[in-house]
């Protein structure tokens, strides 16, 4: 068994939303909070399109956003959708036309703002073509895109804004007995995003779907997210969620995960805790843990591994993981295997090793689910 249980002071109590279907993805309600990213391909580009979902998905992504701007883009949707092994969310602005092809060219879900597309009869048309073929919405307000009458009124994007703009969305849909919906109300700001999600948390019962947009770069984007949606998320607001980065769609995915696993709301993959060294390290932890990173990347089953330098703290971080090494001793340190000391193991063959340890350990996690079945 996993030592990843979780502890009655971690529990996160998630607000209760209705939740939708999302091709065969279930969003919102008790269902497991989602991981999404967009890529970033020429749409028109089938194939390299088509590459780049997959390797998302390899990753881990639950949902993939596709940007369908023009016709060309449309033609080509319905092939990636075919070769895709998760929902395809086809993302709209402005032109209803391309809503409507990209719901018969078989994607899952549009992301419209429905005040962009046009008069009621255009609106309609959309929702029309997202009922007859099976399509969710999301309605997605961004403070750098509010309509101009809401920026008149309240002077600048702001959370009253973003709400207003979206229940006003809300209604568009509702008006036309359309329910199949999620929402977002993005900003870059982290403050300005955090206070119009939890005010839109609190007057609709709809998925919320989480992100703080142009995030910026790998770094700076990760940790800007990080600190505005783990703190949504520790409120049990949230129900899917994209991390909006200037890097590799793939990453975004990769950070996705992170914030969950940091909280507890999703496992998947080897959570690696590591010390970031200093003078007391018995080996190169720094290289170590980038080597197990690597090697481990194809390990989709949950479990903790421990990678402490010295024993100053590394037995205590042991004691809390599937697999722990620690070292300590001349060119050699301890293995622990469930919380325990099972044996020594030189540095030099450490990696290798641990690599068998952790896939013997998936492979013996898996066959115990497969048997509880």
């Amino acid at each position: 068994m996993s030592l990843n249980h979780v502890r009655p002071w971690r529990n996160i109590y998630r607000r209760k939303s209705r939740q939708i279907m999302v091709g065969a993805v279930p969003v919102g309600g008790d269902a497991p909070i989602t991981v999404q990213t967009m890529t970033n391909t020429d749409s028109s580009d089938a194939k390299a399109t088509t590459e780049q979902v997959l390797a998302c998905a390899e990753a881990g992504a639950d949902i993939v956003r596709v940007s369908v701007p023009d016709q060309a883009a449309s033609q080509a949707l319905a092939q990636v959708v075919r070769n895709s092994p998760v929902p395809i969310v086809a993302d709209i602005h402005f032109h209803y036309k391309r809503a409507i092809e990209a719901a018969e060219a078989g994607a899952a879900c549009l992301r419209i703002n429905p005040g962009n597309i046009g008069n009621q009869t255009r609106v309609r048309e959309v929702i029309r073509a997202a009922r007859d073929n099976g399509c969710a919405i999301r309605i997605g307000v961004n403070a750098g895109s509010l309509e101009r009458r809401l920026l008149e009124k309240y002077g600048e994007p702001c959370p009253d804004a973003m709400v207003e703009s979206g229940l006003d969305h809300i209604k568009l849909l509702e008006d036309n007995d359309f329910h199949n919906f999620k929402i977002s109300v993005k900003a870059s700001d982290v403050f300005l995003s955090a206070a119009a999600y939890q005010a839109m948390a609190e007057a609709t019962d709809a998925p919320i779907h989480l992100g703080i947009t142009e995030a910026g770069g790998l770094t700076s984007g990760a940790v800007k997210s990080a600190i505005g949606l783990g703190n949504l998320l520790w409120m049990g607001i949230g129900d899917t969620i994209r991390v909006s980065l200037s890097a590799d769609p793939v990453e975004e995915v990769r950070a996705g995960y992170e914030i969950l696993k940091s909280l507890g709301l999703r496992h998947r993959g080897v959570n690696i805790i590591s010390c970031p060294s200093c003078a007391r390290q018995g080996f190169d932890v720094i290289r170590t843990v980038a080597e197990l990173e690597k090697r481990l990347a194809h390990v989709h089953t949950p479990m903790s591994l421990s990678i402490i330098g010295c024993v100053v703290n590394g037995p205590g971080e042991a004691l809390m993981t599937d697999i722990g090494f620690t070292g300590g001793g001349k060119d050699a340190g301890m293995v622990y295997l469930a919380g325990q000391q099972s044996h020594k193991m030189s540095n030099a063959e450490m990696i290798d090793h641990i690599v068998g340890l952790v896939e013997a350990k998936a492979e013996e996690i898996e066959a115990a689910a497969q048997a509880a079945e």
